[in-house]
């Protein structure tokens, strides 16, 4: 006779997830169940039906079908069905007929699945206990958001990275020079903020250049995946907003700043951090407010609450706008420009103050000036005591400078490193050559020395603007092609073309054969023709890079020139090329023409010259003697050493000479003198800077000690032994096939029974190599990094999380001391605390274990036994009797659940204590940071202090309602080792 009866409840065991399942009918050798929740119906051999009597006991609670709950006392059985009797929510008696059970209802808890036969394998239940202590550890670590990326461990870099991500909300302009690795910067901000929580949603703003270098950049270094948007692909949407289909938008400032109807659906979107780059380039005036670009940004800044400003130049156009970029991040703080003036008119005096720190007591009053407050005068009075020792003083020292660096400036809200600053840099080498200017140049050339009025003709004429038209002799020809005399394409007839070709060739010492070349000139249409003329006087494939390729055409002829095999020798870029991409590769930058600003030309020679360059930069500019271009590199180089490194005063010098100097570009005389008043001028600012506000800057943005204790961090958990082991575990378990292959590296790829939907592994695929070292990922793009927040190991981890992989298991102990046949159940708890992701309640108390291990007598074996000894000991049970043996134990294991959950709560309030304390010392000191800021430097937002308070409140509510949960047993029954 079959066991079976209709109306009976079973469960899969197989297939938990359809739910419960109801007997529809049966015979002796078949049994048809219905899956009423997932609407499946299967038939099974009733010798053989992987299924399990769904049998609940005391204490359980149960749903029935019309929704309403029943909390257990008793049960009984009557021709084959259970009749459940208990208390409802409200506690009045009630009965519920097992048919009457709710077919929603799932098993994915651990008391749930245990007690209705539901076991894992035994190394899940190990990986899942493994899991969770790694979660804890790494989520409460300082490194976390820092220790995956693909990066250097460049201390400015993750100084910045780890003050902005630290705050709420955070809103700063990243002004590092060309070179020192803002991209990186935001990447690391963006990182850490995902990973802790603070941040999932972000809206990446960048010139339509570089949106596919941020692209792969924050996919190769951060392993980010953004989603590009597009008009094309914004149509695909249809009606629904496209700003809302992905977590992470990245979108061309051109496309966005010029759709009105795409901005307003941005705005409509709910984005937790603006990320905007080469932000110089938003025009905005006192007088006129600001274009197109910069009241796009300025609406989604007022909407929202995180952002980060990207440039390079942030007084590219002057003071005021520079002024500008700090009224996108707060403009109640940036709204009288004068006001702005006069602050920074204070910046030497601090900058003194600092400096005069070495120098005490000598330099006591200077210090006093600044140091007004009573903290700071309790300092200097340390410092400045002879009975005070060198370790107090060392210390005093360091909290004044902080202090200082704090309460002045703008070095709360920017964050700006220079090349001389940060160090390490290479040597820059300027190579001219002067060549005989062309007779259809210096025909030209001599007309408008001759006549005054021929200038204004050739402007009317040619289209072109003043100076452009005497700096850009190529760019005139071409204008003036209708000439009968001018039938020849300007490269057929331009020296700096064959002196190019020739230096291609050359193998001698100042030759370039064998070397990546970068060129870059004005205009697109010298790029082109440049690049035209290479080919066909010279058999080279130069790629062409300027704004009229497409994004895929650009990255195209980019990675033809990076590739180091079968690449080209040359790439001709337009001035476009100078912006934002990369080329530390390369050492040897031709400059076919110059750029009129001097912020344009560090732009050029920032492309080559950056952090990871291993060579010194040979610069090399081609010039007609004589010339209004050969004038422009004179004042260039004399006037300002621009060629030399970059000083951040090219852009006022600018704006003081560049009328006076256009109009002596015929007039070697005049140029004289202007080279002298900008040399003066030159020196008297690069002075000022150094005195004040960008000392002031420098010293802020990168504090060593700060910055030495985040590498440390990251380096500890570079070498943290356990990944290997914890990786090595999940991949055996997940169902990957790990292969050493040598030099540190793993093959990956998925095995016969691998688990769907792991990062970069698909079945029938070949997988990817990967390693641990920080080194070998740096040199080899295409092998991955692993570490605990790489995509794989995160979704492993989350999966046995999330899930109920391991929350259940069967093992046999054989062992001589102990009888057989004992019961033993192992417990482990997990701290449970339901708070929204953005309080980042993982820093205090992440989701903790507490395990209990009890004998079938109530004894509490946890601290005489520990897992790892147990585990090892443990010998694999399959599934069928494990099942059976569960069946046979029921009421025991109810009691023991039961016992558990009683010692465990008994480490809760010491859990909870300890996050307390932590919370309290780090969000409490940080207030009483903040308000003491507040009192000196209006940088501080009173809506930051004022979230930070709604934090530290919402964190105390939180954590007293921590509470604990089941979230993995482990029956352990001994058995005679000699069986």
């Amino acid at each position: 006779m079959s066991d079976f009866t209709p109306g009976q409840r079973f469960i899969s065991d197989g297939e938990a997830e359809l739910g419960l399942g109801t007997v529809l009918n049966c015979d002796a050798r078949s049994v048809t169940i219905l899956f009423s929740a997932s609407q499946e119906t299967r038939t099974y051999n009733t010798r053989q039906a992987p299924l399990t009597r769904v049998a609940f006991g005391a204490g359980d609670s149960v749903l029935a079908a019309d929704g309403w709950q029943m909390t257990v006392s008793e049960s009984q059985e009557h021709r084959g069905l259970i009749t459940y009797y208990g208390e409802d929510a409200e506690g009045t008696a009630c009965e519920l007929p097992e048919t009457k059970l709710a077919d929603t209802m799932q098993f994915n808890q651990a008391r749930d699945r245990l007690l209705t036969g539901q076991v894992d394998r035994n190394d899940w239940f190990d990986l899942r206990f493994r899991t969770l202590h790694h979660y804890q550890r790494i989520e409460q670590h300082a490194a976390l958001g820092f220790g995956g990326p693909r990066i250097d461990l460049i201390p400015h870099q993750l100084f910045i990275a780890d003050e902005v991500a630290r705050r709420h909300a955070p809103r700063v302009l990243l002004a590092d020079e060309v070179g020192l690795g803002k991209t990186i910067e935001a990447g690391l901000i963006l990182h850490r903020l995902l990973m802790t929580g603070r941040a999932s949603r972000a809206l990446i703003l960048v010139p339509d250049s570089l949106t596919h270098q941020w692209l792969v950049e924050l996919l190769r270094r951060f392993s980010l995946e953004v989603t590009l948007l597009d008009e094309t692909q914004s149509q695909a949407h249809g009606e629904h907003n496209p700003f809302e289909s992905a977590q992470l938008i990245l979108a061309s400032q051109g496309w966005l700043f010029a759709n009105a109807a795409r901005q307003a659906q941005a705005l409509e979107s709910r984005f937790d951090l603006l990320i905007v780059d080469e932000v110089h380039h938003l025009d905005w005036s006192v007088e006129e407010g600001g274009g197109a670009g910069y009241r796009c940004v300025e609406q989604l800044a007022g909407q929202i609450a995180g952002l980060l400003l990207l440039t390079a130049t942030p007084e590219q156009m002057g003071l005021e706008s520079h002024f500008a970029r700090l009224r996108l991040l707060d403009a109640e703080r940036y709204h009288d420009i004068a006001r702005f003036k006069q602050e920074e008119s204070h910046y030497a005096e601090v900058a003194s103050a600092i400096e005069a720190l070495e120098t005490l007591p000598a330099t006591r009053d200077a210090v006093a000036a600044v140091a007004d407050d009573p903290d700071s005068q309790m300092l200097l009075a340390t410092l400045c005591d002879a009975a005070a020792s060198d370790e107090q003083k060392a210390q005093a020292r360091e909290q004044l400078q902080n202090a200082l660096l704090d309460r002045h400036g703008t070095g709360r809200v920017m964050f700006r490193n220079s090349r001389r600053h940060v160090g390490g840099f290479p040597e820059r080498r300027l190579h001219q050559s002067e060549l005989e200017l062309p007779s259809a140049y210096r025909r030209v050339q001599r007309r408008v020395e001759r006549d005054e009025d021929y200038l204004d003709e050739l402007l009317i004429e040619t289209g072109m603007d003043h100076p452009d038209v005497l700096i850009y002799p190529d760019a005139t020809y071409r204008a003036l092609s209708e000439d009968p005399l001018n039938g020849e394409p300007w490269w057929q007839i331009d020296p700096r073309v064959n002196w190019l070709l020739e230096k291609l060739a050359d193998t001698g010492e100042d030759g370039l054969a064998g070397d990546k070349v970068l060129v870059i000139a004005h205009h697109r249409e010298t790029a082109e023709g440049l690049s035209e003329a290479l080919r066909v006087l010279g058999g080279y494939h130069a790629p062409v890079f300027h704004e009229g390729l497409s994004l895929i055409e650009r990255d195209r002829a980019a990675a033809a020139f990076a590739d180091e095999e079968d690449g080209s020798q040359v790439l001709v870029c337009s001035e476009i090329g100078s912006e934002g991409r990369n080329f530390q590769f390369c050492r040897h930058l031709v400059m076919f023409d110059l750029p009129q600003h001097p912020d344009q030309l560090e732009q050029r020679i920032g492309r080559l010259d950056r952090i990871g360059q291993r060579h010194a930069i040979e610069l090399h500019v081609p010039m007609f003697a004589a010339s209004p271009g050969a004038r422009l590199a004179r004042w260039y180089h004399e006037g300002m050493r621009a060629f030399g490194a970059p000083t951040g005063v090219g852009s006022e010098l600018f704006d003081a000479f560049g009328d006076d100097l256009a109009d002596a570009l015929l007039d070697d005389e005049a140029l004289d003198e202007i080279i002298t008043d900008t040399r003066a001028l030159f020196e008297t600012k690069l002075a000022e800077r150094e005195a004040g506000r960008n000392r002031l800057l420098e010293l802020n943005a990168c504090r060593p000690h700060r910055a030495s204790a985040v590498i440390e961090a990251v380096r500890e958990l570079d070498d943290d032994t356990a990944l290997p082991r914890y990786v090595e575990r999940a991949l055996d378990v997940f169902g990957v096939d790990s292969q050493e292959i040598g030099a540190g590296l793993v093959h990956l790829k998925p095995g016969s029974h691998m688990l769907d939907g792991l990062p970069g592994l698909v079945k029938g695929e070949e997988g990817f190599s990967a390693t641990y070292r920080r080194e070998t990922a740096l040199a080899r793009d295409d092998v991955h990094r692993l570490s605990w927040e790489h995509p794989l190991v995160r979704e492993m981890m989350g999966r046995v999380l999330d899930g109920t992989m391991g929350n259940t298991a069967l093992a046999l102990l054989r062992h001589p001391a102990i009888p057989s046949g004992r019961l033993m159940a192992e417990l482990v708890f997990r701290t449970h605390c339901p708070a929204p992701r953005a309080l980042h309640l993982n820093r205090f108390l992440p989701p903790t274990a507490v395990r209990v291990l009890l004998d079938e007598s109530g004894a509490n074996l946890t601290a005489s036994i520990s897992f790892t000894g147990l585990s090892k000991n443990l010998q694999k049970v399959n599934k069928s009797l494990a099942r059976d043996l569960i069946k046979s134990r029921l009421e025991p294991l109810r009691g023991l659940l039961a016992q558990g959950e009683q010692e465990a709560e008994t480490s809760l309030p010491g859990l909870v204590d300890a996050a307390r304390a932590r919370m309290r010392e780090q969000l409490d000191g940080e207030l009483d940071r903040l308000r003491a800021l507040a009192r000196h430097n209006p940088a501080v937002r009173s809506e930051e202090i004022e979230a930070l308070e709604r934090e530290r409140q919402a964190l105390e509510e939180a954590l007293a309602a921590t509470r604990l949960r089941l979230d993995a047993v482990r029956v352990v029954i001994t058995v005679d080792p000699n069986a």
